[in-house]
């Protein structure tokens, strides 16, 4: 009787071992694969907003993470070979920032799911049905920009009143550069200014065109956000509306900061923030289809008074009292 409670005793310690043996050798959960597309060479502010809203949801990069970066640095012509490599490495979403990013990333995939931030209007460019139900593989955050162009005619000219030309800057790459326009035409008509379009197709053309386009003597100048929150060209347009004196307003952050006259459009951190909640319901489970597209709902003027002394604007006082900011 000894030996068989000794030898079950044994086989009990033997079958233990290899049962948690097994166990140890049994491939542990995938971690999660995170795409995140840009025309950025650098994480800026924005994108360390959304990466620490990651944090806060628990997700922690090369911890229970992982997240593939794809940095097209300016060149609009690498996006599409960038996406296609996010879709080869196998991702679980893409997210991707501004219009042409997430243009080419649709046309990559019908399959992964694309979390949108910084795009300006998904309905017109064709990207989603409805901004309450997306459908399809795509979802995310509208910056809703295009439909703020007669706010920034009225700031413009309540700055200048005399204004009856303005200029207004465009990115020929970007696929809503047309709605921008339009945009900025049919607010035109109730203010009875003229716009005129100076849209080129490369960021190396923008000051050859500033010198033509000065010759027009344009009041003032808007400027499509991309150049200055995605393509890196604030300071440069700043200095070249300096040098002609020219009044300038854009959405794009940080226009002012660095610069510009005017800006005025919506507070993008808070967008960012919510990107990362749905990159958290979407790795859960949720459709992208199933999550509607969110708007901003607070909106931001800074005003930079140097600039204003510099090209000899002279801010009204009703303005200055409604700016979030003032650079002084």
């Amino acid at each position: 009787m000894k030996l068989n409670v000794r030898l079950i005793s044994r086989l009990g310690i033997v079958l233990l071992f290899a049962l948690c043996h097994n166990l140890e050798a049994q491939p542990q959960g995938k971690i999660p694969r995170i795409g995140y597309l840009t025309f950025l060479s650098n994480a800026d502010p924005l994108e360390l907003v959304f990466l620490q809203a990651l944090r806060d949801l628990g997700y922690e990069d090369g911890r229970n993470v992982h997240i593939e970066y794809r940095r097209a640095a300016g060149n609009v012509d690498r996006l599409a070979k960038l996406a296609d490599d996010l879709v080869h490495a196998n991702v679980n979403l893409i997210v991707v920032r501004s219009t042409p990013v997430a243009q080419v990333a649709k046309n990559a995939t019908t399959t992964i799911p694309i979390v949108m931030v910084g795009v300006a209007d998904p309905v017109r460019t064709g990207f989603v049905t409805s901004l309450a139900h997306p459908g399809g593989n795509i979802t995310g955050m509208s910056n809703m920009m295009p439909e703020l162009a007669g706010k920034r005619l009225e700031l413009l000219t309540e700055v200048h009143p005399k204004l009856t030309q303005v200029a207004f800057l465009a990115y020929s790459p970007d696929p809503l550069h047309k709605t921008f326009l339009n945009d900025a035409q049919a607010a035109a008509e109730r203010f009875k200014i003229l716009i005129k379009p100076v849209v080129i197709n490369t960021v190396e053309q923008i000051e050859a065109e500033f010198s033509s386009m000065a010759k027009a003597e344009p009041g003032a100048l808007i400027v499509q956000p991309l150049f200055i929150s995605n393509l890196g060209q604030g300071q440069k347009i700043a200095q070249l509306a300096l040098k002609h004196r020219l009044a300038t307003i854009s959405d794009g952050i940080p226009f002012a900061d660095q610069g510009g006259l005017l800006f005025y459009g919506p507070d993008q951190k808070p967008m960012f923030q919510r990107a990362a909640i749905y990159v958290d319901k979407i790795l859960k489970g949720i459709k992208p289809g199933d999550l509607p597209i969110e708007q901003p709902t607070k909106f931001e003027l800074v005003i930079n008074l140097k600039t204003a002394k510099q090209i000899g604007v002279m801010i009204p006082a009703i303005v200055l009292a409604r700016a979030d900011r003032v650079i002084r």
